[in-house]
């Protein structure tokens, strides 16, 4: 099993890309993990829904052959013993995956129509780079509930 996420943007905040490095690199621990980022749409006069989809297909150029996950507000919601149990069914079905989380318009038709599963991160619209590291904490704590190691509670 592969993970790969693909996201837009790089994150802004310094302390916030620290964050994210800190429990992408714990992620790694547990699960093959690839991250990319690819460039954000310049906005300006453009219609947000052309915005997603050339972000869209940036995203899916970058996802790799993995089953696609959008992540999107609207989607499945999980407990992180859920997660951990679905991502270790994955795991064992050797499924790689691809976890996508859009920009600040979210993710586009294309995106949600190769999508097998929406995931919610959160019940609010999250800043994609806020999306990042919440999905990159459960990742971590994932792989520590799966090893039955403290870090959870």
């Amino acid at each position: 099993m592969r993970i790969v996420v693909a996201v837009v943007g790089k994150p802004r905040n310094a302390a916030v890309a620290a964050a994210i490095s800190e429990y992408e690199t714990r992620a790694a621990r547990y699960w093959p993990l690839d991250v990319h980022e690819v460039r954000e749409e310049r906005a300006g006069s453009l219609p947000p829904a052309q915005v997603r989809e050339r972000e869209g297909a940036r995203l899916l150029e970058r996802s790799g052959s993995g089953r696609v996950i959008a992540c999107d507000p609207g989607g499945r919601s999980f407990t992180s013993g859920e997660f951990a149990e679905w991502l270790r069914g994955e795991r064992e079905a050797e499924r790689d995956m691809s976890f996508v989380i859009g920009g600040a318009y979210g993710l586009g038709d294309g995106v949600l129509s190769r999508a097998v599963m929406r995931l919610s991160l959160a019940p609010w619209t999250l800043p994609h780079e806020l999306a990042r590291l919440v999905l990159a904490e459960q990742l971590y704590r994932a792989g520590s509930i799966v090893r039955g190691e403290p870090y959870h509670k």
